[in-house]
């Protein structure tokens, strides 16, 4: 038996708990109990949204394994497929996350994410040649959300890459849409990426939502207060433990039935995500969010 036929049986637990709408999904400690609340989360969010999870389709990539006496270790990513019909509308969330699993005789003993949501780094995993500086006077959100779409599960070379890549990868978003930079190269100024260099508001997410709430030039964001209230293009923040300290970022790239965001965004890397990260292992109660409505001149 394969490596991916012994931990089917454990996705396809998952997928039938979301699929049933079943309020308490327990893995008999295969999980992590943060990861069980999260998937209880996501349930309930989905029940008290009235949509529904029509189609779960899991696919793994095995990026390593260890044999150590009757224990086999398997290093691999998973890529999750949430078919979710809401009132009318039909749309398809995805994720793409890097998990260990460990079995002794052939049974599953745990299996866990090794990626953690919520954490930010300015340290590049890979640095390539960032493009210069944009100028525009306009938001191209079509361009924005396209980029978003095309590099979600994937970085690209053309720019630095992060252990922490969420704010990075919205930066590149915001950046493919003509959104102009300025700053360079005082880092702790403006926002902007240059070659090898770059400021702490373009991979940061704490940098960002103070650049967002405070920039008069270049890049200009509102604020909104209510999640409707944003459109593709836009951006959320988040401070996960209400604490001040900000630690995520997404991009807006849909709105699911009722006009609420759907978001992508990468730590773990998401499509189509709804907005609230209810189903993160790094929410809290205290969770705070920043809401920013790009300007578009």
């Amino acid at each position: 038996m394969g490596w991916e036929e012994q931990l089917k049986p454990f996705w396809e637990e998952q997928a039938s708990y979301l699929m049933n709408g079943s309020l308490s999904f327990r893995s008999n400690g295969k999980r992590p109990a943060t990861e069980e609340e999260a998937v209880n989360r996501f349930i309930k969010k989905c029940n008290a949204r009235e949509a529904t999870v029509v189609r779960v389709l899991n696919k793994g990539v095995l990026l390593g394994k260890k044999k150590l006496s009757k224990t086999r270790i398997f290093d691999y990513y998973l890529h999750q497929q949430f078919v979710i019909k809401h009132g009318k509308k039909m749309y398809q969330e995805e994720r793409f996350e890097k998990r260990l699993a460990e079995l002794i005789d052939g049974e599953l003993v745990h299996d866990r994410s090794v990626e953690q949501e919520g954490v930010h780094c300015d340290n590049p995993v890979r640095a390539g040649r960032g493009d210069e500086r944009l100028k525009g006077s306009y938001y191209d959100r079509l361009s924005a959300v396209k980029y978003a779409e095309n590099w979600w599960d994937d970085y690209n070379p053309a720019y630095p890459i992060f252990d922490g890549d969420c704010t990075n990868y919205v930066s590149q978003c915001i950046h493919a849409g003509k959104a102009p930079m300025r700053g360079y190269p005082d880092r702790t100024r403006g926002w902007w990426v240059r070659k090898n260099s770059w400021s702490y508001s373009w991979s940061v997410a704490h940098a960002l939502r103070w650049y967002l709430s405070g920039s008069k030039s270049g890049l200009k964001a509102r604020e909104v207060y209510q999640p409707d209230d944003l459109v593709p293009g836009d951006v959320i923040s988040y401070d996960f433990t209400g604490d001040g300290n900000w630690q995520h970022t997404t991009i807006v790239v849909d709105q699911d039935g009722k006009g609420q965001p759907l978001v992508n965004g990468h730590n773990t890397n998401c499509r189509m995500r709804y907005w609230d990260y209810e189903d993160s292992t790094a929410w809290t109660p205290n969770i705070q969010y920043k809401f920013f409505h790009i300007e578009d001149e």
